[in-house]
């Protein structure tokens, strides 16, 4: 299913979009080195119930993973990268870590990730990494322009992610985004300039360029949803639900304090 939204249905996606932000810019001001994972989620649920919003993931439960998910937001660390199940862990000096929220209000979803490294010292490595996919993101939001093709936007984000030098995993990517939370067209993170889905004002995507330093194999944890780096080396993850409109992408999931 694609959905093409009215006006009226973007200004509701706003409201949604920006409370995705806020959150994740407040989780991200909170953690600290010795934060428990699961008082991320916890904390994530009451700003959600505080909202009036619902969760897109406690109730998830695709073929994919071994549902319903059961959490507010996925917490991955370090070799972890998509999915990653809050569990029992405090957060150590140099973790690198990623939350994907999504949530609704007022029936429209929004999704967005970001990764940062705890503690004072991000190891070259781990910087690289974030910075390359928030690299790759801008590059895919910029090719977002009314009139494109999908494909544009994948080529845009590989380009990015191929010279920086890391592998590129096609099995997720980004995604349509509305009523639901996955929808059509799926956005691969490389691609094909002029293929794929035509832009239209009013299409919801959320773009999301992850990569792993040496691999593009993915591995399942035995809770049947984290998935980590077939090497075990570090990854990265970031994402921002956009709107097409006639002036070009509008990112929604941006805090609203800046």
């Amino acid at each position: 299913m694609i959905e093409i939204f009215s006006p009226t249905e973007l200004r509701r996606a706003r409201v949604t979009g920006a409370l995705v932000g806020d959150i994740l810019q407040t989780l991200k001001e909170r953690t600290v080195v010795g934060t428990n994972l699961l008082e991320i989620d916890r904390w994530t649920r009451e700003m959600i119930v505080e909202a009036g919003a619902v969760s897109c993931y406690v109730d998830y439960a695709p073929s994919f993973g071994r549902g319903p998910f059961g959490h507010y937001i996925c917490t991955a660390v370090n070799d972890a990268v998509l999915h990653g199940m809050p569990h029992d862990y405090a957060l150590a000096d140099g973790d690198l870590l990623t939350l994907d929220l999504a949530v609704e209000v007022d029936g429209i979803a929004a999704d967005a990730a970001i990764s940062f490294v705890v503690g004072d010292a991000p190891s070259p490595e781990s910087a690289a990494l974030i910075e390359t996919t928030e690299r790759a993101l801008r590059a895919g939001i910029a090719a977002a322009v009314p009139g494109g093709r999908i494909g544009d936007i994948s080529h845009a984000i590989g380009s990015v992610l191929s010279a920086a030098g890391y592998p590129i995993n096609t099995e997720f990517g980004g995604h349509g985004i509305g009523s639901t939370m996955h929808q059509d067209p799926h956005i691969s993170n490389t691609g094909r300039p002029g293929r794929g889905y035509r832009l239209r004002p009013g299409l919801l995507l959320a773009l999301e360029p992850w990569v792993m330093a040496d691999t593009d194999e993915l591995v399942v944890d035995a809770d049947g949803w984290t998935l980590r780096s077939a090497t075990g080396c570090r990854t990265a993850h970031t994402e921002h639900t956009i709107a097409i409109t006639d002036d070009g992408p509008e990112v929604l999931t941006l805090p609203p304090r800046g």
